[in-house]
Order: structure tokens, then C-alpha cells, then sequence
């Protein structure tokens, strides 16, 4: 590997002397690492690197392509943008955190074999989790351990396939699976499925992004569902189910998203919306389908850290995060405003946003393999994001009802860090073939023509239209949504329940009987045994040692020494002995 270094561990090796470093040193550290990951990626060339050979197998640390390249770039950028975003903070926990999150997730992105993925992918669930502890509150404490529980429980799921696949196919390397849904095939796809947040495993993503630390949830959103999607490209692509499961999940993050009063939860259901296009891209398979699929991640990182950004921002100045305790905050915070609705116009699929240049390329390719369904299905949830994202969120966070709140502009970086984003949202949809360029199947597509560019403000005027006319059935209340994870928290409350009343009855019941009964009648058993033991056993025993100590003293005393008494002794026993004889016979 000597002509390539992995910025995976770049980011993981440089985490380690974070904690010891202090003030502007540490600030200077933890720039000079994502700087170096994205020279690092820029300068790779296509190859394998770091092969071996583990127990039979091939291993391959690093496998170097178009479509490891696109994605490694986006999440090195990324790594930046969020760094910055987070340079205010004290206390050394969260930027380990995060640059063993980074590092995993370019581990997982360069995986040549499915044990170094896995590892990696393990790498992430951890260093993501601290990211939702270090909030250090007691939502955010029972979150982090369901988001474990949940993933966990995923990558059993994962490692049971790869275990199987390994044994089915003789070979752990990376690549499309052939063969059809297997089992092993099924628990690998599961558990690429549950990182990737589709329904019913995507509750996880809601009930844990909304309790990360502000910084944090910044860099959750940009990594672990786009990791999915990555792998997903890899092993997966032309599999039809993903198509419907896809589309699915386009219009149910959506739907959710109505409901929703917390500002991030309303943003992390729109994460489901949009790997939702991705799913589905990844699903038709074709070399479009897939290209737009994969640009609309790298556009996604980017846009939907964007709308973290700025609502992590309000939260940090005003401590709050329901739509019913914000409003009027344009005033005191109008640059925020600006950056957060650049993030709506790209993930709303204006032209000249990035998600109009890469979004419309999913919905093309659909359209191209002759799915209508899927095609209006996606039409309807693009709608619904920008009613939401784009108009409803913004509406009631800066310029609803006045709750006379004492706001401000975030710190300088976090600005830095939006404005970075937002330029980016602008460069990818004014020159999308920059980006088109970075896309692992050659592009044949124009998205600004007449006919698309019209179609587009089309759909958005007209939802426009329709937030202005029924804005008052959309306001926000103050309840809480029921998702998937119902079932969970259920069921453990119901374990819990069970463990504590029936099973703990039970098992005193069985305690008081066996102390009251069973006990006493046991230890009369024993003394009766100890009695036996002494009296019956030990005495027989001690008799026949006397017994046998008299006979030997006796033999002992006959025992002369005189030829003659042993003469007269060997005659009486042949006297004997005949005697014996003669009366045996008779």
C-alpha cells in the first residue's frame, strides 16, 4: 500500500491524539486530518491494495474504483463541512467520535471482502452511538441504547449471511450477488436494509437523530444511510424488490413528515424520503437508475447536512426544537435563514439546486424502464418534501407566531460550515457535469430542458399553492407520532413487565416453598445420613480394622524365630488340612 493511503485510517489513527491536544492546536489538528483524507482521495488511483490471505480467504483492505472514488470523495468533504461545523466545542469526545465514524464508513466504502467490511461496519454502529450519548440527556440515553439494541441486532443478522455466503460460494469478496434471495443472501440484505432505514426497519433513524448532540446529528445524517446505499450499489443492483421497497419509502417519510412537531425528526423522515430514490435507483438497475441513484447520495450528504446545520443552529441559540415553541426568528437570525433554505430549494428539486440534476435522474430512469407507478409515486413525494422541508418547516421555525425568543446568529464556524454546504448545493446544480463526471457508468443525460425544467416548477408552484391555501390544517401540534418502533418499545416493556411480576411471583412462590418445605426436609435428610454415617457405616468399618489389627498382632506373637516351632506348626497344618479332607469327602 505504499502508493495509497487509506483515509479511513487517516481519520481513525488521527482520532487517537485528539483528547491531548488543547485550543487552537486541536482546532488546527482536526482540519488538517479531512484536508489530508481529501488530497488522499484525489490522488488514488483504481486497484487493489492491501491483499491477503485469512483463514482460506481473500481479504482485501482497500478496492479502489469509480464507485468507491465517488463516494469516498463526498464523505471526505463531508468530514470537513461537519468538522467545522462542530470547532466551538470543548470537550475532545465528540471529534474522536466522529473521525472513527468517518474513518468506519471509509472503511466500509473501500471494503475489497465482506470481513473487512464488517468491521468496519461495526466501527460505525459504535462511534455513532457515543454521538447520540454524549447529548447526556435521559431521551438521548434510552435512544442510543435502542439505536444499539437495533443495530446490533442487525449486524448479527449481516454476519450470519456473510458467514453462510462464505461457506455457499467459497469466496467473501465484494460484489454483485448472483443466485437469487437465499437465505444467506436474505440476512445480508436485511441487514443492509436496517442501515438504510427502510420501513418498518427505519425507526431507529427517527427516534435517535432527533437526541444527538447538534453536531452530531450532522454527521449521522450524512453516513450511515448513504453507507447502506453504497453497499447496497454493490451487491444488490437490478433487484426488483428494492424498487417497490424503495418507492415505498420515498412516500412514507413524507406522510410521516406531516405529523411531525420536532424540527429533526421531521428532517430525519425526510432521510427516509430520500434514500428512498436511492433504493429505488439502486432497484431498476439500469446504468442511469444506478448512476442516479449514487449522485443523489453524494447531493443528498450534502443538502440534507445543510438542513441539520441550520436547524442545529436554532437549536443551540434557542434551546428548543418543536415547531410550536419557535417562530419569528428572521429577524435575529436571517442568515441562517438564507443557508437553511438553499438546503430546502436542493432537497425540494429546484433548478440550479444540486437535487434537481440528480433526483429528476432517478425519476428519468424510471420513466425510461417504463414504471409508471413508480414514476408518479416519486413525483408525489418530491412534492410533499418541499412542503414540508422547503415551506412548512421554514415557515414555522422562522417566521411563525412570534415566541418572543432571545436569538442570535450561531457561532462564526457553524455559518462557515452552512455556507460551504450551500455553495456546493449551488456548484453541483449549476454544473452538474462536474459530478456527472465522478459517476461510475458513462451519463446520457440533459436535466435542463425545457420540458423538465417546466414540469418542475409546475409541481412546486402548485404545492405552493396548496400550503398557502390549507396553512392552517398544517400546523403543528404538540403530539407524538407512533412509528415501527412501537412494536419494540412494546415488547420490551412487556419483557420487562413479565420478568418483573409473573416470573419474579413465580419464582419467590418457588423460593418460600422450597424454604419452608424442601429446605427443612432436606436437612433432616442430611443429619439422618450423618447419623447413619457415624453410628452405622463407621462403625462396621472401625470393627473390622480392630478385627484385622488383633488377628496381625496375634500372627505378630507367633512369629518365634525357632526352627522347630515352625516345624511343629507346618505338621499341625498338614493334620489339619487332611482332616478337613476326609470330612469334605464323606
Amino acid at each position: 500500500m505504499t502508493d495509497f493511503v487509506h483515509p479511513g485510517l487517516l481519520f481513525i489513527l488521527g482520532a487517537l491524539p485528539i483528547p491531548f491536544l488543547k485550543g487552537s492546536v486541536r482546532k488546527a489538528y482536526v482540519l488538517l486530518i479531512p484536508t489530508l483524507a481529501i488530497l488522499a482521495v484525489l490522488t488514488m488511483h483504481p486497484g487493489a491494495y492491501g491483499t491477503a490471505q485469512f483463514i482460506g480467504q481473500q481479504i482485501i483492505v482497500a478496492k479502489v474504483d469509480k464507485l468507491s472514488i465517488l463516494f469516498a470523495t463526498v464523505f471526505s468533504i463531508m468530514a470537513l463541512i461537519g468538522t467545522v461545523y462542530a470547532l466551538h466545542l470543548t470537550r475532545a469526545g465528540q471529534h474522536v467520535a466522529a473521525f472513527i465514524y468517518v474513518g468506519s464508513a471509509l472503511g466500509v466504502v473501500f471494503a475489497g471482502d465482506y470481513l473487512t467490511l464488517f468491521l468496519f461496519w461495526e466501527g460505525m454502529t459504535f462511534a455513532s452511538a457515543y454521538l447520540v450519548f454524549a447529548q447526556r440527556s435521559e431521551q438521548a440515553f434510552r435512544a442510543g441504547f435502542r439505536y444499539l439494541m437495533v443495530h446490533i441486532t442487525g449486524s448479527v443478522a449481516l454476519l450470519g449471511g456473510i458467514v453462510l455466503h462464505g461457506f455457499g460460494t467459497g469466496s467473501l469478496l465484494v460484489g454483485p450477488i448472483e443466485g437469487g434471495l437465499g437465505f444467506a443472501t436474505c440476512l445480508i440484505l436485511a441487514g443492509f436494509l436496517l442501515n438504510a432505514a427502510v420501513p418498518p426497519l427505519n425507526a431507529w433513524l427517527t427516534d435517535a437523530y432527533p437526541e444527538a448532540t447538534v453536531t452530531g446529528a450532522v454527521f449521522m445524517s450524512a453516513f450511515t444511510t448513504k453507507t447502506a446505499v453504497y453497499v447496497l450499489a454493490r451487491a444488490f443492483p437490478g433487484t426488483d424488490l428494492l424498487v417497490w421497497l424503495g418507492t415505498v419509502m420515498a412516500l412514507y417519510g413524507v406522510i410521516y413528515a406531516v405529523l411531525e412537531n420536532d424540527c429533526r425528526r421531521l428532517l430525519a423522515y425526510h432521510i427516509v424520503s430520500q434514500v428512498g430514490y436511492m433504493v429505488a435507483g439502486i432497484g431498476i438497475g439500469t446504468e442511469m437508475a444506478v448512476n442516479g441513484a449514487v449522485s443523489h447520495a453524494f447531493a443528498h450528504i450534502l443538502y440534507k447536512a445543510l438542513l441539520f446545520m441550520g436547524a442545529g443552529a436554532v437549536i443551540h441559540v434557542t434551546g428548543r426544537r418543536k415547531l410550536t415553541e419557535l417562530g419569528g426568528l428572521y429577524r435575529t437570525m436571517p442568515v441562517t435563514l438564507a443557508l437553511y433554505m438553499i438546503g430546502a430549494f436542493a432537497i425540494s428539486a429546484f433548478p440550479f439546486f444540486s437535487g434537481f440534476v440528480t433526483k429528476s435522474m432517478v425519476v428519468a430512469a424510471a420513466a425510461q424502464d417504463h414504471r409508471a407507478l413508480v414514476v408518479l409515486a416519486l413525483t408525489m413525494a418530491s412534492s410533499g418534501t418541499f412542503l414540508h422541508t422547503g415551506l412548512k418547516l421554514p415557515y414555522y421555525m422562522f417566521f411563525g407566531a412570534d415566541q418572543g425568543l432571545e436569538a442570535r446568529e450561531p457561532p462564526h464556524n457553524m455559518l462557515v460550515a452552512m455556507g460551504m454546504a450551500a455553495v456546493l448545493c449551488i456548484a453541483i446544480g449549476v454544473f452538474p457535469h462536474t459530478l456527472y463526471a465522478l459517476l461510475p457508468h458513462p451519463v446520457d443525460f440533459q436535466p435542463y430542458t425545457g420540458v423538465h425544467v417546466t414540469e418542475s416548477l409546475g409541481v412546486l408552484m402548485f404545492t405552493a399553492l396548496g400550503f398557502v391555501i390549507f396553512l392552517r390544517a398544517l400546523d403543528p401540534e404538540n403530539t407524538i407520532s407512533i412509528d415501527t418502533d412501537w412494536f419494540y418499545r412494546m415488547g420490551a416493556r412487556r419483557f420487562m413487565w413479565l420478568a418483573e411480576k409473573p416470573l419474579a411471583r413465580y419464582e419467590k412462590a418457588v423460593s418460600d416453598v422450597s424454604e419452608t418445605a424442601a429446605l427443612p426436609f432436606l436437612h433432616g435428610m442430611a443429619r439422618a445420613g450423618l447419623r447413619i454415617d457415624l453410628h452405622g457405616v463407621d462403625a462396621f468399618v472401625n470393627g473390622v480394622a480392630r478385627s484385622i489389627l488383633r488377628g496381625g498382632l496375634a500372627l505378630r506373637r507367633l512369629q518365634s524365630g525357632v526352627v522347630t516351632h515352625y516345624a511343629l506348626a507346618m505338621v499341625a497344618g498338614v493334620i489339619a488340612a487332611i482332616a478337613i479332607f476326609a470330612v469334605a469327602w464323606r
